[in-house]
């Protein structure tokens, strides 16, 4: 198992063992590495069946405050992996548990959400109301989906411009649908902000900050987790800030420039193309000459910022995600590397 203390993270670790077997519990992110849309993501259902019959625990956590983690259950059990509400950690939870610790049992919070909010916030013992004029102890916003009505956001911002405490679930300014990419509850925290006069800010519970990875622990009981995400400056920053390893999947937002130029609290600790990378060994990255190696692929940074890669040995490379992995390798451990033309130019090889 790597070790997640070692900072700054200069390249992808390897594993001689299928993650599942290093690990003993996933913490998955939903929207793009589970499904995207409401569908199913391509081998996820098969992957997460094999690893939890491997005896790897699955944990479902999801900055999407909208659905109840007993309607995320239904809906993953419709998908073929069989879940429980219980397997279900949402930033609803992690913010109402963040509220009730501030305000007086029972009271009224404005809820600028869907149901999942409405029903974490119950849960801790708070009353949801939909008014400034309730004269709400705290004002909360978590994703209601599409259908959310321009004057819940209104209440909210009447209510934080009267002083009243803010939180936010999350503040994820996108989120994957199965038509794009779409606004996600940050894009809504925008307009509370802007109400302001960009004044205010919120306190936000959800990936990647600390309410988020505690609730999950909480909920969970992990003590060797490893987290599974899609994006950098949540699910792999929220890693990063919780001390625990961490799998970057390309199925949802981020790619292969993204990942080259990550900062160093965005960098994963393994790569997959998706969920199956959970149910295999990893390669080793190691020096090789004025570069890395990976596989079949060997990846150089120049003076300048240029940055290569190529098959070695009269071969074809094999896979390409080696390739990268070399590539990382030689971007991070240049101290860095932001110029998206120049990581663009350097996966041509890789076709990624």
């Amino acid at each position: 198992m790597a070790d997640a203390t070692k900072l700054p993270r200069t390249r992808p670790a390897g594993s001689a063992q299928a993650l599942s077997e290093d690990y003993d519990t996933a913490l998955l992110d939903l929207d793009g590495v589970v499904y995207t849309g409401g569908v199913a993501v391509p081998h996820a259902v098969d992957a997460l069946r094999a690893a939890r019959d491997g005896g790897m625990r699955l944990a479902y956590v999801t900055n999407n405050a909208a659905r109840t983690p007993g309607t995320v259950a239904e809906h993953l059990t419709r998908l073929g992996v069989p879940a429980e509400a219980a397997e279900v950690v949402t930033s609803a939870q992690a913010v109402a548990r963040l509220i009730a610790e501030r305000v007086p049992a029972g009271a009224p919070v404005l809820c600028a959400g869907g149901e999942g909010l409405r029903v974490a916030l119950a849960e801790r013992g708070l009353t949801p109301v939909d008014s400034a004029e309730d004269r709400p102890a705290a004002v909360v916003q978590g994703y209601g989906g599409p259908e959310l009505p321009w004057g819940v956001l209104t209440e909210a911002a009447l209510a934080v411009n009267r002083g009243v405490p803010w939180f936010a679930s999350n503040t994820d300014l996108t989120i994957p649908s199965g038509r794009g990419i779409a606004p996600g509850n940050g894009a809504a925290v925008e307009v509370v902000r802007i109400a302001t006069g960009h004044t205010k800010d919120p306190v936000v519970a959800g990936k990647p900050l600390p309410p988020m990875h505690r609730e999950t622990i909480l909920r969970t009981g992990a003590r060797r987790p490893l987290v599974v995400g899609d994006r950098l400056d949540t699910d792999i920053e929220g890693a990063h800030a919780g001390g625990v390893d961490s799998l970057l999947v390309f199925t949802g937002v981020t790619d292969a420039v993204t990942l080259l130029t990550a900062v160093p609290e965005h960098r994963p600790t393994y790569l997959a193309a998706d969920l199956r990378g959970l149910l295999t060994p990893h390669p080793e990255v190691l020096p090789a000459g004025d570069g890395f190696r990976c596989g079949g692929w060997l990846a150089t940074a120049a003076p300048g910022g240029r940055l290569a890669v190529r098959a070695v040995d009269g071969g074809d490379g094999g896979d390409p995600l080696d390739g990268l992995r070399a590539l990382c390798a030689a971007a991070w451990t240049a101290g860095g590397f932001d110029d998206r033309a120049r990581a663009a130019e350097a996966l041509g090889p890789l076709g990624l």
